[in-house]
């Protein structure tokens, strides 16, 4: 935005005109033109609000959500959202019931999340579209229902939403609502990726892995794992390590593995705390290190369940017969 457009705008901003207070808020908000400040736009979406001027009563319960220009207050975004919902605001009835569904700033209730989010979907609200899916899927405040989920993902996904193209993908691929299609799991993962959702990036790069609805190609796979790996995606850091310490796509080099599965593990992923138990306890990769093994295979065993709990337990086992009881006790204090 040029400096004439950013004057002018506040101009109106100063003569009391709502529209040009939100728009300059959001100026401020999102550093256009002006170096970026939230306590700023919260000022001047205030007094927009106290008009009530809509988008602005939004947006700031969007700021007081996420602690921005202001202390976060769930309570005080939950406010805000309920002014304009009330009139039939379809972004903040999706607000509104995100609250109710995290339970910030009320106590959790899937029942009113869905209430809100139906208000919202109901004006063709993508978001909310998308979030009534998930409550279908996961069988939350409704009875577990693939179908219903595929339906609003649908919706979703239609507008454009990528995480309801993702999951829209996760459903063909598991063949949950219905039949289990790789080729349009890959679909709808490639038009989520193309946003850069991590997630369908790094569900890609399993489907090339595997070579399930495209031909197995593990240099794709690794492509697609380091997109999502370098937004932080678990699982594409944990696949991106398999790929280092197997050689798939990528010369073997368990140093390289180590360091994917350590960002990985860093985030509670089970399978890489395992490999790592598997590393330290082996010298592949790391210095070998019985603490940090035990360590790394006692967070796994408690991150888990069934064969790999199983697993991972035992692992640990096995390399605690090779250790004092100075060197155990010391694992567990750093497993805490």
């Amino acid at each position: 935005m040029s400096n004439e457009q950013i004057a002018d705008l506040r101009r109106k901003a100063d003569q009391g005109d709502p529209e040009a207070q939100f728009g300059l808020g959001l100026v401020y908000s999102l550093g256009h033109g002006v170096p970026q400040d939230y306590a700023k736009a919260r000022q001047w979406h205030e007094r927009a609000a106290a008009q009530g001027y809509a988008d602005a009563q939004v947006r700031l319960g969007v700021l007081y959500a996420e602690g921005k220009g202001v202390p976060q207050d769930y309570t005080k975004a939950r406010q805000w959202f309920e002014q304009t919902a009330a009139q039939g605001d379809a972004n903040a009835q999706n607000s509104l019931g995100a609250l109710y569904e995290k339970g910030q700033g009320v106590p959790q209730d899937y029942a009113k999340a869905r209430e809100w989010y139906e208000r919202a979907a109901a004006q063709g609200n993508g978001m909310a579209q998308s979030n009534l899916g998930a409550l279908y899927l996961n069988g939350q405040g409704v009875p577990q229902d693939y179908a219903k989920a595929r339906q609003w993902y649908e919706k979703a996904a239609a507008q454009g939403d990528a995480g309801a193209q993702n999951n829209l993908g996760a459903l063909y691929e598991k063949g949950q609502g219905i039949p289990q299609d790789y080729v349009m799991a890959r679909q709808w993962y490639e038009q989520a990726a193309a946003q850069g959702d991590a997630r369908a990036q790094s569900n890609l790069g399993v489907l090339y892995a595997e070579g399930k609805g495209v031909p197995q190609d593990y240099t794709k796979a690794r492509q697609w794992f380091e997109q999502a790996a370098a937004q932080g995606d678990a699982n594409a850091q944990y696949n991106l390590g398999v790929l280092y310490h197997k050689g798939h796509g990528v010369p073997q080099d368990d140093t390289q593995a180590a360091k994917w599965f350590e960002k990985a593990a860093a985030q509670g992923h089970a399978g890489a705390q395992g490999y790592l138990g598997f590393l330290y306890g082996n010298g592949h990769g790391v210095p070998k290190d019985y603490v940090r093994a035990y360590m790394w295979l006692n967070l796994a065993a408690a991150h888990s369940t069934g064969n790999m709990q199983k697993s991972a337990a035992n692992n640990r086992d096995v390399i605690a017969s090779s250790m004092t009881p100075a060197q155990i006790a010391e694992a567990q204090r750093l497993a805490q």
